[in-house]
C-alpha cells in the first residue's frame, strides 16, 4: 500500500494565534516525513504568503486558494483562473460601491485600494503588512482567487449578482471569492489522482469554514479543538487546540505517530 498523505490547513492549524508554528507541530511534521509519509499545505492563502512555512517544515507540495492552484514535488499540476470577464464586472461593481478586492494569482497578490480598513483589518489578523495595491493587476494575468472586503449585509448583492461564484468568509470584513464548486477538496482530489493515492487513505487537518469539505471528503478529517462548528462537523475526530499541540496529538490519535513522539510535551496539557 501506498503511504498516506496529510494534508494541513495553515491558520489556526499549522499556526498558532500568534501565527508561529508550534515546536511540537514542526516535530510532527519531521516525523511523518522521516517516516514517508507525504505533508502536504492545503489553505486559502496565495503561494507568496506562505513559503516561509514550506521552507521550515520542508514541505513542497501543497494546495492553494482554496483548491484553484495545485502544486506536487514543485511541479504545477493544476490550475483553474477565475474568467477574466467576472474579475471585470465584480471590479466595476465595488469600485462603484466603495469596497475592495484582492487579487491572487499563482506569484503574487495586489489589492485595489489603498488605506482601507477592511484590508487592514484583514491583513492585521494574519499579521502581515498592507499589501501593494494596483487596481489593474488582474488584467492580462491568471487570477486564481480574490478577495471582496465589505461588510456583511452588503456581500448579498454580490452572491445574487454573481452566481457563478462562491463567496466564502474568512474574516469579519473579507471573502474570498472562487469559481462555483472550487475548494480544497477539489484540489486535493486533483493531486490525489496525479500521485495514483486514495483518498481514504489520506488525513486532514483543518479549522475554518473553507476547511469543511476538505475534512468531509478525505478518509480521516481532523479538526483543531478551536475550529468553527462547521469545521468540527465536518471532522471525523476532534484534536486538541493548535496552541495545545493539536497536530501532534491528532497523529498520535489517528495511529500516524508514536504516544512517545509526546513525551517532552506532556507537561503541557497535551
Amino acid at each position: 500500500m501506498k503511504q498516506p498523505m496529510v494534508f494541513f490547513d495553515i491558520d489556526g492549524t499549522l499556526l498558532n494565534e500568534n501565527k508561529v508554528i508550534p515546536d511540537s507541530t514542526k516535530k510532527a511534521v519531521r516525523l511523518l516525513q522521516e517516516k514517508g509519509v507525504h505533508t502536504v499545505i492545503a489553505t486559502g492563502r496565495v503561494p507568496k504568503m506562505f513559503s516561509w512555512i514550506q521552507k521550515e517544515l520542508n514541505i513542497s507540495s501543497f494546495i492553494s486558494m482554496n483548491g484553484q492552484y495545485v502544486v506536487y514535488e514543485g511541479q504545477e499540476i493544476y490550475a483553474n483562473p477565475i474568467n477574466p470577464e467576472l474579475l471585470q464586472s465584480i471590479s466595476t461593481l465595488t469600485a462603484i460601491n466603495g469596497h475592495a478586492l484582492a487579487y491572487c494569482s499563482h506569484d503574487d497578490f495586489k489589492v485595489s485600494k489603498e488605506n482601507h480598513p477592511f484590508i487592514e483589518s484583514s491583513f492585521d489578523s494574519l499579521m502581515m503588512p498592507y499589501p501593494i495595491v494596483d487596481n489593474s493587476f488582474y488584467i492580462n494575468r491568471p487570477i486564481f482567487q480574490g478577495h471582496l472586503y465589505c461588510n456583511h449585509e452588503d456581500k448579498y448583492q454580490y452572491v445574487d449578482h454573481f452566481p457563478d461564484l462562491d463567496f466564502v468568509k474568512w474574516h469579519d470584513y473579507a471573502y474570498d471569492f472562487l469559481p462555483k464548486g472550487a475548494s480544497k477538496a477539489v484540489g486535493i482530489r486533483k493531486l490525489l489522482e496525479f500521485v495514483d493515492i486514495n483518498h481514504e487513505n489520506c488525513f486532514a487537518f483543518g479549522d475554518g469554514l473553507n476547511d469543511s469539505e476538505m475534512l468531509s471528503m478525505i478518509g480521516t478529517g481532523i479538526a483543531m479543538g478551536n475550529g468553527v462548528p462547521e469545521a468540527k462537523a465536518a471532522a471525523d475526530l476532534i484534536t486538541t487546540t493548535s496552541s495545545k499541540h493539536g497536530i501532534l496529538n491528532g497523529l498520535i490519535q489517528v495511529g500516524l505517530l508514536e504516544k512517545d513522539a509526546a513525551a517532552e510535551y506532556v507537561n503541557e496539557a497535551i
